[in-house]
């Protein structure tokens, strides 16, 4: 069995307009395995630090002060592209969770958060979960927004005894961070992401001819792009759109259309997955709904790379895209 600390935030209230809660004491409590008082000490006092700055600075309406908090770089960079797009804190009174220890640290999921972005029709009061990384000295080392519960929960469940444990989890992490990317306009970290002979394939629905077959008088239309063709048209996106709102959901066994696992692993490369999801964009200026496909290579652990992605739209003629149209790991020979 899984060894894990419980996470309790009490958040300490004061009298505010819009926000209950500004200083958070974070208490960690666990099981009998584990017994490390120092580090569990250093995490309570290190998240609580963080999650009180952002209450603060939504408070105030200011920006984050990033100086002197327990995080390193690329979390303060996290964090920091997080709130320069929306704003958000820590609303609760009182929050149960784990926190997993990890070989090379510790995770705490869904910290609780509520969207509040300035002068936008984003959603004020929008739900959103956090996830939280720990180096092992206690420090942050990632701030991110969690994938949707259902689904973070199906890929850690699903593909049993193809994908392991770990692996899922590493996997649901890059996932994460891949969303939270888009969230940020953090052009940088997808340009490392992508492998340099990424291929990119984007259907677009449009309307067919009498003669032409196609579902409903409408039709999907293909176009590739190569990773330089992609990231010089999303970043003119993320220049047009002054915030965006990316969400995956599951699609798969269990999923709305009973297909494959989430998660799947190649048969041919035991280092490649195929991913499977539902995708929402919102955006200041547009916005759609359809299936996403990600082919994950992890033969480099520390920075593993996409070589596909692939977008359909989720309706067609009216109609929803049938299964067998939808891509999967099986329809690129692995």
């Amino acid at each position: 069995m899984k060894k894990f600390l419980i996470l309790t935030i009490f958040l300490c209230s004061f009298c505010c307009i819009n926000i209950c809660a500004n200083v958070v004491t974070v208490t960690l409590t666990t099981d009998s395995n584990f017994d490390n008082l120092p580090i569990i000490e250093k995490l309570q006092t290190n998240l609580g630090k963080v999650l009180t700055e952002i209450n603060s600075a939504q408070n105030e309406n200011r920006p984050l002060n990033i100086v002197g908090l327990p995080m390193n770089e690329f979390a303060s960079n996290s964090l920091s592209m997080l709130w320069a797009n929306i704003h958000f804190y820590c609303d609760d009174e009182e929050v149960v969770e784990r926190c997993w220890p990890l070989t090379d640290g510790y995770l705490v999921r869904r910290i609780p958060l509520i969207i509040t972005p300035q002068g936008e029709e984003f959603g004020n009061g929008t739900y959103q979960e956090a996830i939280v990384e720990f180096a092992p000295s206690g420090v942050i080392s990632d701030f991110r927004f969690a994938l949707d519960a259902q689904l973070g929960e199906s890929m850690e469940m699903g593909g049993k005894g193809v994908v392991e444990i770990e692996r899922r989890q590493k996997i649901l992490s890059y996932c994460e961070r891949f969303r939270t990317a888009y969230n940020t306009k953090d052009i940088n970290f997808l340009n490392q992401i992508f492998s340099n002979d990424a291929l990119i394939i984007t259907g677009t629905v449009v309307k067919t001819k009498s003669s032409d077959m196609g579902i409903g008088g409408e039709k999907v239309l293909y176009k590739k792009q190569n990773k330089q063709q992609y990231l010089a048209n999303l970043k003119r996106a993320f220049m047009r759109n002054k915030w965006i709102d990316v969400k995956f959901f599951q699609i798969g066994e269990k999923g709305e259309t009973g297909g494959p696992d989430a998660i799947t692993q190649s048969s041919v490369n035991p280092k490649m997955y195929g991913v499977r999801l539902r995708q929402e964009w919102r955006s200041s200026n547009y916005s759609d709904e359809g299936y996403l496909f990600l082919l994950w290579d992890f033969t480099n652990e520390d920075a593993p790379v996409i070589h596909v992605r692939t977008w359909q739209p989720e309706w067609v003629g009216g109609q929803k895209l049938p299964e067998d149209d939808i891509f999967s790991l099986s329809d690129f020979d692995l």
